[in-house]
This record gives C-alpha cells, structure tokens and sequence, in this order.
C-alpha cells in the first residue's frame, strides 16, 4: 500500500534542491509502513485503540 504522495515528495526535494530517485519512494513506503507497525504495536500494548504521537 503506497502511503507516499509523490508530487509532495517532488515538492520536497525541488525545496532543497535534491533530485529523488525512483526506488526512493518505496524504501520511503517500507519505512513509513514500518514506523506504522511500531506505532500500533505500542498502541495495542497499551490497551488503546487510538494511535497517538507519542507512539512514534
């Protein structure tokens, strides 16, 4: 499931004058996905339903 826009990421990178490469964005979907995984996990642990900041 692709959690990235990539025009935003586009966006980013013309910023600060960076180019991006095209397989960038899925590492960036992995690694969304798993800072996902660890939020929910932390949330489950602690008997709520509701991710929160602090879960990150």
């Amino acid at each position: 499931m692709p959690y990235v826009v990539k025009k935003a990421v586009q966006d980013y990178a013309k910023k600060n004058s960076v180019q991006v490469s095209g397989d960038f964005y899925g590492a960036l979907d992995k690694e969304i996905e798993r800072l996902l995984n660890d939020a929910a996990k932390r949330t489950k642990d602690n008997k709520r339903k509701t991710l929160k900041p602090y879960d990150l």
